[in-house]
């Protein structure tokens, strides 16, 4: 074989870690997740046990390969943030970037989702994850919401809230094995939180004083707590339409 054929054969090789996650899978699936030991997945993945663990804690986190990742991206999306960001907008955004990891691989995540479901260690390990992930959302509200009344309390019910929506969407997309929508079932969720508990909109009014003076009178009616950027911008908008 000349050298470029075997760089060939190299590149096509799959990286270590997938690898590692498909023959845990073929495995799975062939034998049941309980009868599947660490040592049959390396025989089969062709590496050592120091390889597997190098990559995986845990027989556990073969099956959820790519939370830590999401939940790194995450973390530093929400670091990202500004005071012109609203703030529950923000965890909803947050909240897309998982459904997004979700999407990348339907038939995979679908497969996994069908394990889990019939593995009650997997389901528990699996709401030890989720709660990771409310808890990186509730972090951020509560640093927004520093200062005002039950601003914790309004975080860890926006948190929970934001997860038990993606979650519902999350689950309606895997039980039609990935066909569906996933971004509309996942907006169609997270609205129901960003009514509840977004901010309000702004109502802004146009009004031309007469046909001789091009100038307009801009009346804005708002609430309170609606936040500066948000005035500013449905000002903006309302000026570019009339």
């Amino acid at each position: 074989m000349s050298s470029s054929s075997s760089a060939e054969a190299a590149s096509a090789k799959p990286p270590m870690r997938d690898a590692l996650v498909a023959a845990a899978f073929q495995l799975f699936l062939e034998r049941g997740y309980e009868q599947t030991t660490v040592d049959d997945i390396v025989a089969l993945a062709g590496v050592g046990r120091r390889s597997f663990f190098r990559y995986f804690p845990s027989k556990e986190d073969v099956v959820f390969p790519d939370h830590e990742r999401c939940l790194a991206d995450m973390t530093a999306f929400l670091a990202a943030s500004d005071e012109g960001h609203e703030p529950v907008q923000r965890v909803c955004d947050a909240a897309r970037l998982v459904l997004g990891m979700y999407a990348e691989n339907p038939g995979f995540s679908v497969q996994r989702y069908r394990l889990t479901k019939k593995v009650p260690g997997l389901r528990a390990y699996e709401l030890s994850v989720v709660w990771r992930y409310e808890r990186a959302l509730a972090d951020y509200l509560r640093g927004r919401f520093a200062g005002r009344p039950d601003g914790n309390l309004r975080a860890d019910v926006i948190a929970a809230a934001v997860v038990a929506a993606h979650n519902n969407a999350l689950r309606s997309w895997l039980r039609s094995d990935g066909r569906s929508d996933a971004g509309a079932t996942v907006d169609h969720a997270l609205g129901y939180v960003q009514s509840a508990f977004g901010a309000p909109p702004v109502d802004v009014r146009v009004a031309s004083l007469t046909d001789e003076r091009p100038d307009d009178v801009v009346v804005v009616v708002s609430r309170r707590e609606a936040p500066l950027w948000r005035v500013v911008q449905e000002i903006e908008t309302t000026l570019g339409r009339a």
